[in-house]
C-alpha cells in the first residue's frame, strides 16, 4: 500500500501493447495526472476496438511498430508481459537509461489495498480464485485480478480501498518490478516452463523468486513444503513463513491428516474439511486448497469462513472444465494446461480411457514425463498446432497419433475415435499463440465445437428416430 501518486503525476509514460492491461494502465495513468502514450506492433486493422477506446480517452497512440515516440521525452516505459528481453525497443530503452517497468509495478504504486500475490508454475489461477472466494465467504471486501483476466490497473482505477486484492502473478510480470511488495504471497510450485523465453530453468526460477524481492519482517508467505528447493529457500526469509504439504505435517501451515485438510499455527490446530468434500477434484487441486487455506488462516480469517470458501468453490473456466457429454463420451476443457506438468495432473485426474487433444506453440520443455501415464490412461491423441511433430515423436509409440489443422477438426476426430465411456480431454501442454490470441479463446473454440457436435449428433438421432 505505497500510495505514491507522485510517481505518475506530470509524468510522460510510454505503454507497449493495446491489450487489456495496456488499456487499463493508460486509463490509470491519465486518471492520476500522467500523460500516457500507447504503442502496438500490430497493424491498425487488427486494433480497431482498442484504438476506438484510446480515442475516447483522448490518449495518443501508434500502431504498426514502436517508434522513437516511445522514448523521446518519456519518463519511463511500461511493457507488456510477452515482450522478449532482446526486443529492439528494450535495447533502445537500456541505451538511453530509460526506466522500464511492468503494469503490475506501476499499478502497485497507486494501490490503497493490501495485496495477496499468487505465483508458481501451476495452479495459480485456481488458487487465486479460490483464495478470493475464501476472503469473500469470510465477509471481507475483496477483488481478484492480475494474470487471471482483470488487469490490476483496472482494480486500482476504481479508487476504492478493498480489504484485500488477490493477484495472480506470472514470471513475466515479476521481471519488471521494483517496489512491488505484497503483504501476503503464495509460491505454489516450480517446474520447467516458458523455456522458449528463458535461457535456462535457473533463469525462469530466478524470475519467479522475485516475488520475495521486497519480502520483509511483518509480511507473510505460504510456500510448498514438498518442493525441497522452495522449502530451504523459504527458511532463509526474514518474514512470517507458512507451508503447505500433501505429504507430511508442517511446522506452521496446512497439510493432510487422514484425508482431512488441517491447519496449524498461532491459533492452534484447526481441522477444516474432508478432501472428498472439495468440489474441485484431483491431487493438484487438493494442494491448491491447502495453499489457499494456509494463506487465509495466516492472514487471520475465521475458520468458518475458510471452510465455507473451500466448500462452495466450483473451479474456474478452462481448468478441467466439464463441457458436455455426447453419446456417452465426456468432453473436458483444460485449455489453461499450457505446460507438461499441468497436463500430467490432468491426465491423472480424468477418468480413462482418454482421447487427448494437445499441441500449440511449443514452450521448450520435454514431453517425456507424460510417458508413464500413457499405457493405462491414454487411448489416442489428436495433435494440433506447431508442436505436433515434437509431441508425436516423443509419444506415438505409446498411443495412436492423429493430426488436424484446426481445433474444431480435432474435436470431430476425437469423437470419431472415442467409444461410450471415454473422455475427450483438451489439455494442450503448449501456449496458444500460434493459433489463438490466448488460452481463453482456445477454450471457447473447443467448447463451441463440442456443443456444435452435440447439436449435430442429436439432430441426426432425431431425424433417424422420425
Amino acid at each position: 500500500m505505497p500510495n505514491r501518486p507522485e510517481r505518475i503525476k506530470g509524468k510522460k509514460v510510454a505503454i507497449l501493447g493495446m491489450a487489456r492491461s495496456g488499456l487499463a494502465l493508460a486509463r490509470l495513468v491519465k486518471d492520476f495526472g500522467g500523460t500516457p502514450f500507447v504503442s502496438d506492433k500490430k497493424p491498425a486493422a487488427a486494433l480497431a476496438e482498442p484504438m476506438a477506446e484510446l480515442e475516447k480517452l483522448k490518449v495518443a497512440y501508434e500502431t504498426g511498430g514502436h517508434t522513437s515516440a516511445c522514448w523521446e521525452g518519456k519518463d519511463f516505459l511500461v511493457i507488456s508481459p510477452g515482450v522478449p528481453k532482446e526486443a529492439p525497443i528494450l535495447l533502445e530503452a537500456q541505451k538511453r537509461a530509460l526506466p522500464v517497468f511492468g503494469e503490475v509495478e506501476v499499478a502497485y504504486w497507486l494501490c490503497p489495498s493490501p495485496i495477496a500475490a499468487v505465483t508458481g508454475s501451476n495452479g495459480k489461477t485456481t488458487t487465486t480464485a479460490l483464495l478470493g472466494n475464501i476472503f469473500s465467504s469470510s465477509g471481507v471486501s475483496c477483488r481478484v485480478a492480475g494474470n487471471i483476466g482483470l488487469p490490476f490497473s483496472a482494480v486500482v482505477a476504481e479508487k476504492r480501498k478493498y480489504e484485500m486484492v488477490v493477484l495472480e502473478i506470472s514470471s513475466f510480470q515479476l521481471e519488471y518490478i521494483e517496489e512491488f511488495a505484497p503483504e501476503l504471497s503464495l509460491f505454489l510450485n516450480l517446474s520447467p516452463d516458458h523455456l522458449d523465453r528463458y535461457a535456462s530453468y535457473e533463469d525462469y526460477r530466478a524470475a519467479k523468486l522475485r516475488i520475495f524481492e521486497n519480502f520483509t519482517p511483518g509480511k507473510k508467505t505460504v510456500v510448498n513444503y514438498d518442493d525441497e528447493f522452495l522449502r530451504e529457500y523459504a527458511r532463509k526469509l526474514k518474514g512470517d513463513v507458512y507451508f503447505f504439504s500433501m505429504k507430511e505435517k508442517v511446522p506452521q501451515g496446512a497439510y493432510l491428516e487422514e484425508e482431512t485438510l488441517v491447519f496449524t499455527g498461532p491459533q492452534g490446530k484447526i481441522p477444516l474439511v474432508k478432501r472428498d468434500e472439495l468440489l474441485i477434484k484431483g491431487p493438484h487441486n487438493c494442494a491448491n486448497a491447502l495453499a489457499a487455506s494456509a494463506a487465509a488462516l495466516a492472514w487471520g480469517l475465521p475458520a468458518e469462513g475458510v471452510k465455507k470458501g473451500l466448500l462452495t468453490f466450483q473451479g474456474v473456466p478452462h481448468r478441467l472444465e466439464p463441457v458436455a457429454e455426447v453419446n456417452g463420451v465426456k468432453f473436458i476443457n483444460d485449455s489453461k494446461a499450457t505446460n507438461v506438468d499441468s497436463v500430467w495432473y490432468a491426465l491423472q485426474s480424468v477418468k480413462p480411457p482418454i482421447i487427448w487433444i494437445a499441441g500449440g506453440k511449443d514452450k521448450g520443455g520435454s514431453y517425456a514425463p507424460l510417458r508413464e501415464l500413457f499405457p493405462k490412461r491414454v487411448k489416442a491423441m489428436v495433435l494440433i498446432g506447431q508442436a505436433r511433430p515434437l509431441i508425436r515423436k516423443v509419444l506415438e509409440d505409446l498411443a495412436p497419433a492423429y493430426e488436424t489443422q484446426t481445433l474444431p477438426e480435432a474435436v470431430e476426430k476425437a469423437y470419431e475415435l472415442a467409444a461410450e465411456g471415454d473422455t475427450v480431454l483438451l489439455s494442450p501442454a503448449c501456449s496458444s499463440f500460434d493459433m489463438f490470441n490466448n488460452f481463453e479463446e482456445r477454450g471457447e473454440v473447443f467448447k463451441k465445437s463440442v456443443m456444435e457436435l452435440k447439436r449435430k449428433t442429436e439432430n441426426k438421432w432425431k431425424t433417424a428416430g422420425a
